[in-house]
């Protein structure tokens, strides 16, 4: 992406949306300009409705409307603008990766963080190569330490959402990646399954399903879950997805 991506700041403190003025002004790479700022949600979407934007760096806490109710509206537009959410109250970063925020940025933003969102944003615009339809990718490509790694997509047993990343586990590592689990999910199609609003798992991974204790899951006793082979680990599969796991489990008996 050769243009400057067009940012809206949408903060109702005057200093903060200042503060994050000058941070986007300071951007290299990739190049981003600020189109619009609003204290509130109704004068964001005012100037969504007359002005391209391509990402909107989101305060929580607002009055009237909060950040979280005003994404959900976003993400309801023809063509929905990027989120990152930037506020210090962190306890709010599972909500906001449910409606696929590319980052979760706590106050006071450093320059270096916002630039890695948004060069996130500007890798997420970008074309897919012509020689390489997004729908058929062989390989996950994953930065890791300095290092760029591919791991071919028939090693990967599952994808899991962890708050700002998502950890694609095989066989032998388990790695961090930075997009969004419901992007992998359309790139990726019919290999891997739904488990769970946090889980992908490679249909030919799954083991077995059964009711069990799982960790993370510990508050809520016994919970459905998949075995998944070589590693013997489980995931939590939630009530509406039992029935797909099920059938996809005996559709892959011989």
């Amino acid at each position: 992406m050769n243009a400057a991506l067009r940012v809206l700041i949408v903060d109702d403190e005057e200093l903060a949306r200042l503060r994050l003025r000058g941070l986007v002004n300071d951007c290299i790479e990739p190049k981003a300009i600020v189109a619009g700022e609003a204290a509130h949600a109704a004068r964001a979407l005012e100037i969504l409705a007359t002005e391209r934007c391509d990402v909107v760096l989101l305060d929580v806490q607002m009055p009237g409307r909060d950040g979280l109710q005003l994404a959900a509206e976003l993400k309801r537009l023809p063509q929905p603008p990027a989120l990152v959410f930037v506020t210090a109250h962190a306890e709010h970063a599972l909500r906001a990766f449910d409606l696929e925020a590319v980052d979760y940025l706590t106050k006071p933003v450093k320059r270096d963080r916002l630039q890695a969102a948004l060069q996130r944003v500007a890798q997420r615009l970008a074309p897919a190569p012509p020689s390489m339809p997004a729908a058929d990718v062989p390989v996950i490509v994953i930065s890791d330490r300095g290092r760029i790694v591919r791991v071919p997509v028939s090693d990967v047993l599952y994808l899991k959402a962890e708050l700002k990343y998502v950890t694609v586990r095989t066989a032998t590592r388990t790695h961090v990646l930075d997009d969004s689990l419901a992007e992998l999910e359309q790139r990726l199609g019919d290999r891997f399954l739904r488990v769970h609003r946090n889980a992908l798992v490679a249909r030919h991974a799954v083991r077995a399903l059964e009711r069990r204790v799982v960790a993370g899951e510990e508050a809520n006793g016994e919970v459905w879950a998949v075995c998944i082979t070589p590693v013997d680990e489980w995931l939590a599969v939630s009530r509406r997805q039992v029935a797909a796991v099920r059938e996809a489990l005996i559709d892959a008996q011989p």
